[in-house]
Formats: structure tokens, sequence, C-alpha cells
């Protein structure tokens, strides 16, 4: 009797506890996805003003998109109290409580910048990513060689797909000259299990959309910064997978860049042009950008701080409305696509 009364007495405590560990569940079997919003480049000592912004859309993915911190050090203990600035942003938790999170890196919260595979620390630093976005610790995501993931949201005959790449676990080197990257002709950015990875979840979807994220650019060629640009053969091996796949409805997310702007690309054998969207930053942008060249893009370069919103209208077709909104929620660039 008395162990039975114990019991009792600390059941509600334990399903409490239980109940705190939990993430978000988006209801895949009955709600489909209307909102996803989706950010990069989170300096965590600056102020953190755009999640007002960012919940007023009532998000129910939220996309991190790289440099989710600043962390860009060798020392685990300072990388840890940098992510704990995040999640203990009251912003950031109250977002947490309605929608559901799914991320990538960039190289400042990957460790060092413009870093890739000769990162030293970046399996430590890969278990701290897994902690920030909640991920298990017995989870075999923790086990393979980088941060890339996939979730699928959304009733069977309506489903979006959200597909993240790693694209400096198992990047190759650059070579720099007077401050420009040189192209490397015949270098890889995600690695061959990463590329079998996503073959399958492009082949073997089902979903009527696919959003890929990069925190680097998939689509501009003109800029000198990083971009998947720099890695010729294995920008075309993605594109070639695309259209190979036969995947419905690729949108592409990417961050990095302190601006944003929408990019689109028509791609042979692909029935739809693909469009990417870039948003970035959320606490500093490159205001000094006022100018500069990407064939691809369609519309302004923002330039001020900014986050990215999906806004999907499913019926015997389905829409996309792809955004850039501001801190006051206001809309720089605005495109729809129609599947």
């Amino acid at each position: 009797m008395l162990r039975y009364s114990f019991a009792l007495r600390i059941l509600p405590a334990l399903l409490f506890i239980l109940s705190a560990c939990q993430k978000p569940v988006v209801e895949s079997s009955e709600k489909p996805i209307e909102t996803i919003a989706f950010g990069s480049c989170n300096k965590q000592d600056l102020p953190q003003v755009i999640w007002p912004a960012i919940i007023q859309n009532n998000p129910q993915v939220w996309v991190w998109l790289g440099d989710n911190i600043y962390g860009d050090t060798y020392d685990m203990t300072v990388m840890q109290q940098k992510y704990n600035m995040v999640l203990n942003e009251p912003g950031y938790q109250q977002l947490k409580e309605k929608a559901a999170v799914i991320a990538t890196w960039d190289d400042h919260d990957y460790g060092r910048n413009d870093a890739g595979k000769e990162y030293t620390m970046r399996e430590e630093s890969k278990q701290l990513f897994w902690d920030f976005v909640g991920e298990p610790a017995n989870s075999m995501r923790r086990q393979q060689p980088g941060v890339y993931s996939s979730e699928t949201y959304g009733p069977t005959d309506r489903q979006v797909k959200v597909i993240m790449l790693d694209t400096r676990y198992n990047r190759d080197e650059l070579q720099r000259v007077n401050n420009v990257y040189q192209p490397n002709l015949t270098g890889d950015v995600l690695g061959e299990e990463q590329w079998q990875w996503l073959e399958n979840e492009l082949r073997n979807s089902e979903a009527q959309v696919h959003i890929i994220g990069s925190g680097i650019q998939f689509i501009p060629e003109e800029h000198r910064f990083e971009k998947w640009a720099n890695f010729p053969a294995a920008r075309q091996r993605l594109f070639d997978l695309i259209v190979a796949s036969k995947a419905k409805g690729v949108i592409l997310l990417s961050g990095d860049r302190h601006i944003a702007e929408i990019s689109k690309i028509e791609l042979q054998g692909l029935p739809y042009p693909l469009y990417e969207v870039t948003s970035s930053g959320m606490t500093h942008a490159y205001t000094q950008a006022t100018e500069e060249a990407n064939k691809y893009r369609i519309g302004d370069l923002v330039n001020t701080l900014n986050f990215g919103v999906l806004q999907f209208t499913w019926g015997k077709t389905l829409k996309v409305d792809m955004q850039v909104r501001g801190t006051e929620n206001e809309v720089y660039l605005h495109e729809t696509i129609v599947f």
C-alpha cells in the first residue's frame, strides 16, 4: 500500500517531466502544412528582435538554415554556452511551443569560418548541434557523418517533405586567391553516403512538395563568396538528381549571405521552374550590399534583417507563396509558384 500511494504521488510529476521533454508534434495524419518559416545567421549576443514577427505567421514548422549561433571555436564549452543563449531566448522558446523544428548548420555553428571537412572538432560539434535541435540521445542520426536529416509533414495526399543537407562535414577544401574563392572543379560538397541518402529521400518519396535546405546558396554563380557553384561538378550532380528523381514540387532554401533574394533556374527535364529562397540574416545584415550580380534573381536584393515564409494553399492544384519578411512582418519579396 505504501508503494502504491508513493507511485500515485509521483506519477503527475513524472508525466509533467515527460511532456516537457517532448518536441512539438505536427499532426501529420490530420492537418496539412499551411505555413513554414525559416531563417539563418542568428548571432546569439545581438538583439533578438525578429522572433515576434516570425511568431505572427503561426508557422507549424521552423527551419534553421545555418549560422544558428556564431560559435567559431574549437572549445566545445564555449560552443555550448552560445547554444544555451539561443535556447534561453524567450522568443525562440515561444516559437518552439507551437512549431516543430528542423535544422542544418553552416560554418559558424559548425565551428570555423568557411570550414569544411578539415575542421578537427566536427564530431564533437555535431553532438552539440543535435542537442540544440532536441535529437534523442539514442538517435541513429548522431552516428551518421553529418547533420543531414528529413521530416515529412501532413496527410498522405498533402505531404511536405523537408530535407536538410549538410554542406560542411564532408565538404572538400577551397583555395582563396585575392579574397576570392577558386572553383574546385572536381571537389565534393556532401560526401558519398549523404548523396546516396539524398537520392533515396527524393526517389522514394510520395510527398507533393520537397523543400531542400542548405547553408550555402545553390543557384547563384557570380558572387565571390561561398556557394555551391564553387563546386561545379557537385552542383550539377545535385541538379541532375532533382531532375532524374522526378520528385514533385522541389523548392530550395538557403542562408549564409546576410542578404535575402529569390533565384529561379530552368532545368532541362524538370517540368517546373526551380526556385531558391535565400533568407539571411536574423540579427545582422550586409547593409552595404545594394547591388550584386545574380542573373537568376527575381525581384530585389534585400539587405536588412529578414526571415522567410512558405505559405501553402491546397486544392486541385497546389499554390506555394514564397516570401521574405522583415522585423515588422512587412513583406520584402513575394513570388508564387503553382504545382
